[in-house]
């Protein structure tokens, strides 16, 4: 056992380095400011209608997720996005830290307000449990979910894997339902249980923070193409492939 698990860290280590770094950045800070801004209600005059602001950032996770998926495979997307839930429960706590510390926040300079305002600034940035493990728990299974599906998909598509008709289907298709599971699993961990909103509002939240994540997912995706497209054509991951005994394939 203990040397399967050397190996599998050996094997992650190695993928870390062979995954380009702006790609692991974005990734990371994707997933720390989605769960930020999903502390911040949308204000939409429709009361069957719920958004929270987590929405214009959680695209560009699941675009990344995407497109290691498509070249390094299913298993890699997931490894690397449990490696950015980690860095994000790091980055929260010392959040947290920051909020117990005396002092006052440069915005609560507001006469007759700054005890209040103060207070509201260490709760949004400190956090709160139950928001930090509902994002946490919806964003590992719609991983898993976005990735497995993405690679399902991908395997279809047994004459031209590799053609933009095979990517963008399995792009839009993993990331539609990817996203619904993550919107869906908060609302009812999270907006449901602690703020009160309804099934019905919880449901909507989640198909209409999918659709609003696919348009995004539809305007970028490209990128990602491209960026699988020069990464097999320039040979990146192969110590990774290698050292699987994959000979240097991608995993489609």
């Amino acid at each position: 056992m203990s040397e399967k698990l050397k190996k599998e860290f050996h094997a992650f280590k190695l993928l870390l380095s062979s995954v380009p770094s702006y790609v692991t950045v974005v990734f990371v800070m994707s997933v720390f400011a989605m769960n930020l801004l999903a502390n911040k209600s949308i204000s939409i005059p429709l009361d069957w209608l719920a958004l929270d602001c987590g929405i214009i950032v959680s695209w560009a996770a699941f675009l990344t997720m995407d497109t290691v998926t498509k070249h390094f495979g299913p298993k890699a997307a997931t490894e690397l996005s449990v490696f950015a839930i980690l860095l994000n429960l790091l980055f929260c706590l010392l959040l947290y830290v920051g909020s117990v510390i005396p002092g006052t926040w440069g915005e609560s300079y507001v006469e007759g307000s700054e005890n209040i305002l103060n207070t509201a600034l260490d709760n949004t940035f400190g956090g709160t449990w139950y928001v930090l493990a509902g994002s946490t728990l919806a964003f590992v299974v719609s991983a898993i979910v976005n990735n497995f599906l993405n690679y399902g998909i991908g395997k279809a598509f047994r004459r031209n894997p590799d053609g933009a008709a095979a990517y963008f289907m399995r792009s839009y298709v993993s990331t539609a339902v990817g996203q619904f599971v993550d919107n869906l699993i908060f609302a009812l961990c999270v907006s449901h249980v602690f703020f009160g909103w309804s099934l019905v509002q919880c449901v909507t939240c989640a198909l209409t923070g999918m659709v609003a994540e696919l348009i995004f997912e539809a305007a970028f995706s490209y990128f990602g193409y491209a960026a699988c497209k020069k990464w097999k054509r320039d040979g990146v991951g192969e110590a990774y492939f290698d050292y699987l005994g994959l000979k240097g394939e991608v995993v489609r």
